[in-house]
C-alpha cells in the first residue's frame, strides 16, 4: 500500500494537471481534502446533438468540460457539487446507449458511456462518493431538480400551439417544463429560484398560467394549491458550444484504486468511503 505522503503528493499532481487542462476559463480545483477519484470521456446530450465531454470525478464535486485536444486541453469548465446531483438509470436510446440522467437543481442532462461496464463504474463511483459525504454529515438533500430539455430535433412542431417550426418560427425551450415551444408561446418570463434567485427566465404560457394559479392559491392560503413537482422544475439555459464536431470516445476511464492508492486505466475497483482513504502502513 502506498504511504500517505506519496499518495497526497501524487493526488496533488493529478489535480494540478486537471486544473492546467483548462488554461483560460477554468476555476481552481485544488482544495484540502479533495481527491481525484476518476476521469474519462462520456457523451453528453446537447440541445442539438450528442457531444463528447471530459468528466473528472472528485470526492466532493463532478467537473466536466469540452474537449479541445483529447487528454490535454479543455474548455467550458462546469463544476457540480455531488450533493446537488441525483442519478437516474435509463434504457438505451436511439442515439445513445449505456446512458443515464444526471439531475441537478440548475440543469439536468443525459450522458452515455462506451460500454455497460463504464456506465456502471461511473454511476457507482458517484454514488459511493455521495454516500461518503452523507456519512461525514456534509451532504444535505436538495428537494428540487431541473428537468432535462427535449432535444431540438425531437419535435417538428411547437409543443403548445402545434404549429410547425420554420426558419423564422424558431425553437425555444421553456425553462420550467423543458418543452420545445415557439416564441409566441413563450413570451412570458418568470423567476425560478433554484436556477437563479432573481433572473427572469423564458417559460411557456402553460407553465406561466400554472405559476399564476399556484401563486393565487398560496396567497389565499388554499391548502389544495399544489407545489411544483420535480417534473415542473426547469433546466438552465445551455451556455455550452453546440457547434463542436462529434468525435469518438473509446478510451477507458481511469480510476483511483482506494485500496492501494494507485491510479489505473479500466480499473473497476469501486471506492470505499473516503474516511477509509489510504493511510500509512
Amino acid at each position: 500500500m502506498m504511504d500517505q505522503l506519496t499518495f497526497d503528493k501524487e493526488n496533488c499532481e493529478r489535480i494540478q494537471a486537471v486544473e492546467n487542462s483548462f488554461p483560460t476559463s477554468g476555476r481552481p480545483l485544488s482544495k484540502p481534502g479533495r481527491i481525484l477519484m476518476g476521469e474519462g470521456c462520456l457523451i453528453k446530450q446537447g440541445r442539438r446533438k450528442p457531444q463528447p465531454k471530459v468528466f473528472f470525478l472528485f470526492n466532493d464535486v463532478l467537473v466536466y468540460g469540452s474537449i479541445i485536444v483529447n487528454g490535454r486541453w479543455h474548455k467550458n469548465q462546469k463544476i457540480i457539487p455531488l450533493e446537488d446531483i441525483k442519478l437516474e438509470d435509463m434504457e438505451d436510446g436511439v442515439e445513445m446507449n449505456y446512458q443515464w440522467l444526471i439531475r441537478t437543481p440548475r440543469k439536468s442532462f443525459f450522458v452515455s458511456a462506451p460500454s455497460y461496464e463504464e456506465k456502471r463504474a461511473w454511476m457507482e463511483h458517484i454514488q459511493e462518493c455521495q454516500e461518503s459525504l452523507r456519512q461525514g454529515g456534509r451532504q444535505q438533500p436538495r428537494p428540487r431538480f431541473a428537468v432535462s430539455w427535449i432535444p431540438d430535433k425531437a419535435a417538428l412542431k411547437c409543443m403548445r400551439c402545434f404549429n410547425n417550426f420554420t426558419t423564422t418560427k424558431r425553437r425555444h425551450h421553456c425553462r420550467k417544463c423543458g418543452f420545445l415551444v415557439c416564441n409566441s408561446c413563450s413570451k412570458e418570463r418568470a423567476v425560478i429560484d433554484h436556477i437563479h434567485p432573481t433572473k427572469k427566465l423564458r417559460v411557456c404560457r402553460s407553465c406561466h398560467k400554472r405559476n399564476k394559479e399556484d401563486e393565487v392559491s398560496r396567497l389565499r392560503g388554499d391548502s389544495t394549491g399544489k407545489s411544483s413537482s420535480e417534473e415542473e422544475d426547469v433546466a438552465a439555459s445551455s451556455d455550452e458550444e453546440e457547434g463542436e464536431e462529434m468525435t469518438q470516445c473509446y478510451a477507458q476511464s481511469s480510476w483511483l484504486d482506494t485500496r492501494m492508492g494507485t491510479w489505473g486505466t479500466g480499473t473497476y475497483d469501486y471506492p470505499r468511503p473516503m474516511h477509509l482513504r489510504p493511510y500509512s502502513a
